[in-house]
């Protein structure tokens, strides 16, 4: 039996075990240290927030005139930038439809099923189409994704064509299938079926070009369009890549795998590459064995599968690998190591069609959520921030050994250096803790596990190198003492401040019987709406191992306040009440966009998307999507005048009214004065 026939829930994507025992403080308990011992109102339910002490981090003060917030601080300095709002903010919405301000228009673009290359097989809504037609149209379930001007390779910034790279994180079998899944009599999957459902996954590539009518379309027949898939061969880089625990029957040297899986958000990268990120890639597999390694243990790997596809009727090598249980012979043998190698970022690049993706084992494996660079400097190490999107897991950072040169920068510079995971401090600091042998701190911990012989609830010998480390990235975290968060998923780098956003989803389990309780310095029950944290880190070099941080904003419903030094700093209002805050991106001239996959009860309806001023911390809602969906995925043109917004898992006959089946799509939004998106 399935795990979603035992759950229903486990084909969300969000859906994920609590796997954490570790003994690290949780972030709840810090920011209850962190808080002054006062309350503020949330909303109408009676429920209180605590108010955050100052830490005067740059770009935090400044005067807001809207009636969306309220923002009694200093006036910011002269020299910093203000990022105006200047729209009117969207009302919720239960409608099956697009909601954006007036002045402004939406269309959806590239749904589910396009064709992009090959023969271009067209899309059938009866759902009779191929597995080799779905290796052919763009993916299911959109997220992530990013624009890349058609001539950025030689130093410029179109606006009018370009490379649009999306990930599609999982799938709709009922709509994907003319029936849904099926199974034969013995219980095999069919398997076309499961080739189908493979194909749905992965990165579309797609070539676009606006006319002179500002109408967007593919540019058929470039050679730039490309699926990568679940099955798409792959290379392993970095500090794993030949590791033991990686060998497969089909890479005996641990140097290859196949497929990406459950691609979430994204990360472009300085020197033109896309960056997608595997979460919770963990469901995918299966195990029978009576025992399972800690590889498999701290990630949740069990006895069922999401989608069942080591099932399929052939028992192809392609679908067979999906069950890691191990046979009698060794690694090479059969796929007991195949789940380790996902779990990674898997960098791709646009413009070369015919390259590999390349696995970068040396940023982690875990539930990556996905990836933001810190501004780039000539002759400095790179640096890039992940969050493992799981409730009480970590934040993390990699700084590269290697310096960054524009002239020859590439993916290698993240194949060598430090990764690190945080710890927040509970007087408003915090450390960079790095997981690395070679520190005499964290191998005097690792030293101590193995004497202690477990960490959390996993036995624990030692790590055999820096390679194992890696391959069991949330173990060694533990092991550090990092600070355990409520699902981190987006993060977003300030282009004029510095400072790093992370949001900070949600956890349903916080104070539930057996899990960290609540106190009154920070009651929220069974955190359903999360909120914003954001860091600067010391002397504004993001190489630093110390920063100092603060939340930004409390989400939830109408009278929500976010409390500095007494003063109330957002106090929510019809105009931006929000949960479950997921995307966050700054676009070009500094607005934080703020994506939601929350409740779609009321107060909230359906979900949505959010501007804010970082200075002011003024928000307004700009944008709601269809019902049932997730708006994930928001990038616009150089220009800043056309924005690309993914909708994923859309309920009903949206984007068509006329199809029986859902159908996720990207948006575009324009200003009907062909203005700058936001302004």
């Amino acid at each position: 039996m399935a795990k979603h026939d035992l759950d229903p829930n486990y084909l969300d994507p969000n859906y994920e075990p609590v796997v954490n025992h570790s003994e690290n403080t949780p972030f709840h308990q810090v920011l209850a240290a962190r808080m002054q011992r006062r309350t503020v109102m949330k909303g109408t339910v009676g429920a209180a927030l605590a108010s955050v002490m100052g830490l005067g981090l740059a770009g935090c003060g400044g005067d807001s005139d809207s009636s969306s917030t309220t923002n009694t601080s200093d006036t910011p300095d002269a020299d910093v930038p203000t990022t105006e709002l200047g729209f009117k903010a969207v009302p919720v919405s239960t409608a099956n439809e697009i909601k954006v301000p007036e002045g402004y228009s939406s269309q959806a673009f590239l749904p589910w099923g396009t064709p992009i290359t090959g023969s271009y097989p067209e899309y059938k809504p009866d759902g009779t189409n191929t597995g080799a037609d779905q290796e052919q149209q763009v993916g299911m379930h959109h997220d992530g994704m990013h624009f890349f001007p058609i001539d950025l390779k030689a130093g410029g910034n179109s606006s009018t064509e370009g490379l649009l790279v999306m990930n599609h994180e999982y799938i709709n079998q009922g709509a994907l299938h003319a029936s849904g899944a099926t199974y034969n009599s013995n219980g095999n999957r069919p398997t076309d079926e499961v080739r189908k459902e493979i194909a749905a996954h992965g990165v579309s590539v797609v070539h676009i070009k606006q006319d002179s009518n500002g109408t967007w379309d593919i540019v058929f027949g470039s050679p730039f369009n490309r699926r990568i898939t679940g099955g798409t061969e792959m290379e392993i880089r970095g500090p794993a890549r030949g590791y033991h625990k990686l060998f497969t029957k089909f890479s005996p040297n641990g140097n290859r795998t196949r497929g990406t899986l459950n691609n979430c958000a994204m990360g472009p990268t300085p020197w033109g590459t896309y960056l997608a990120a595997e979460e919770n890639w963990h469901g995918y597999f299966k195990t029978s064995a009576a025992e399972r390694p800690r590889e498999q243990v701290r990630h949740g790997v069990d006895g069922t599968s999401r989608y069942d596809w080591e099932l399929a009727e052939n028992q192809a090598d392609a679908y067979v690998r999906f069950d890691v249980t191990p046979g009698e012979g060794s690694a090479t043998d059969d796929y007991r190591n195949e789940a380790n190698t996902f779990g990674y970022m898997v960098e791709i690049d646009p413009f070369n069609p015919e390259s590999a993706p390349q696995k970068r084992t040396a940023l982690g494996r875990f539930g990556h959520e996905g990836v933001i660079f810190a501004p780039v400097k000539e002759g400095q190490p790179v640096v890039c921030y992940s969050g493992d999107d799981s409730r009480f897991e970590y934040i993390y950072k990699f700084v590269s050994s290697k310096p960054y040169y524009a002239a020859t920068a590439g993916g290698y510079l993240l194949d060598e250096g430090t990764l690190y995971v945080a710890r927040f401090n509970e007087d408003g600091t915090g450390e960079w803790l790095p997981l690395n042998l070679n520190d005499a701190d964290f191998a005097a911990k690792v030293a101590q596990a193995v004497t202690d012989g477990v960490v959390g609830s996993i036995p624990f010998d030692g790590f055999e190198n820096q390679a194992d480390v890696l391959v069991n990235t949330r173990l060694a975290a533990d092991i550090a003492g990092a600070t355990t968060m409520d699902r981190p998923e987006w993060g977003a780098v300030d282009p004029n401040s510095g400072e790093v956003y992370f949001t900070l989803t949600n956890n349903s389990n916080r104070g539930k019987e057996g899990y960290d309780d609540v106190n009154a310095a920070n009651p929220i029950v069974e955190n359903r709406t999360g909120h914003i944290i954001r860091w600067t880190e010391a002397g504004n070099d993001h190489t630093a191992t110390a920063f100092e941080w603060d939340i930004f904003v409390f989400a939830g419903e109408q009278g929500t306040e976010t409390v500095v030094d007494d003063e109330v700093i957002v106090s929510l209002t019809d105009d931006n009440i929000f949960n479950s805050p997921d995307g966050l991106w700054f676009d070009y001239n500094g607005r934080l966009w703020i994506q939601t996959d929350g409740s779609d009860a009321a107060p909230y309806q359906n979900n949505m998307m959010l501007a804010a001023n970082p200075e002011t911390r003024e928000i307004k809602r700009f944008f709601v999507g269809p019902v049932g969906c997730e708006v994930t995925g928001v990038v616009t043109t150089p220009d800043s005048k056309t924005m690309f917004v993914n909708i994923q898992h859309p309920d009903g006959n949206w984007p068509d009214s006329s199809d029986p089946r859902p159908r996720d799509a990207t948006v575009i939004v324009t200003r009907d004065d062909d203005g700058v998106i936001g302004a």
